[in-house]
């Protein structure tokens, strides 16, 4: 029995270092990597890219450069490049349908880097999601909510959808809807909407603000206001417009009516 347990023996510490050296070709390689992208990323060149793009090359630089670790450790261990590349050759097309989800989300993620729809730090809605791109990575695209919720969207999905930047613009017009009860004055209620938005200094006056009758409802005579104003004042315009015009109605003694039915009975002789 002792050549066969010589045998064992000496293959169990052939393995063994083959797979120590392995190990720590991996150790060693990963901390070059890491260090590799500290020095790329603190580089001149780099810092004149475009911070959407250095997510994407962030994520692209490390995954390629642990695929170039993976196939220097493989002969360390014995295993043929040659074989797995046959294997890999053959097993082509079942990879290619599972991946097929991953490979689009890279597309997509190549496509949001090289025609820029948003950039980092835009607000955007797409994807049934809203939010502030955070990081545009090479599969996802992560955005923080107003409710401060972290979101990944895949980039796939991202560029199969309606993207909508409320942030490329340096203005936007808020457009306002309000309901009065039948028989008020039209162009009294006119004046008191402009009068409001005129008092405002967020309103820019260029364009100038716009108030109209709009709509003659069941139960209600419908106004539209609208105003443009600077992108970053839009929600507080909206919200404190709103409450100083319900303040205003109310002040002024106009009726701000509910839905409801008037029923007339009659009797037949």
């Amino acid at each position: 029995m002792s050549p066969i347990i010589t045998k064992i023996l000496e293959g169990a510490v052939r393995i063994g270092s083959k797979l120590l050296f392995a190990i720590l070709v991996l150790v060693v390689g990963s901390l070059l990597i890491q260090l590799l992208l500290r020095i790329i990323s603190k580089s001149r060149a780099y810092a004149r890219i475009d911070p959407e793009a250095k997510s994407f090359l962030n994520s692209f630089i490390k995954i390629a450069l642990y695929i170039v670790l993976v196939i220097a450790i493989v002969p360390i261990l014995g295993i043929e490049i040659a074989s797995i590349i046959t294997v890999l050759a053959t097993a082509g097309a079942a990879i290619g349908l599972a991946l097929q989800g991953s490979l689009s989300n890279l597309a997509g993620g190549i496509m949001l880097v090289c025609l820029k729809p948003f950039k980092i730090g835009d607000f955007i809605e797409a994807g049934g999601q809203s939010g502030v791109v955070r990081e545009i990575s090479i599969f996802y695209t992560v955005l923080t909510t107003v409710d401060n919720k972290r979101v990944l969207i895949p980039n796939g999905t991202l560029m199969g959808s309606t993207i909508v930047d409320y942030s490329t613009e340096e203005t936007r017009r808020v457009d306002l809807t309000f309901t009065v009860a039948y028989g008020t004055d039209p162009d009294r209620v006119t004046a008191l909407l402009l009068s409001i938005a005129e008092a405002d200094a967020r309103v820019l006056t260029t364009p100038a603000p716009f108030s109209r009758m709009t709509a003659q409802n069941d139960s209600s005579l419908g106004f539209t206001l609208r105003v443009w104003v600077k992108s970053d004042d839009y929600w507080d315009v909206y919200h404190d417009t709103l409450l100083k015009v319900h303040n205003e109605l109310c002040a002024a003694g106009i009726e701000i009516p509910f839905p409801q039915l008037d029923v007339h009975l009659r009797k037949d002789n």
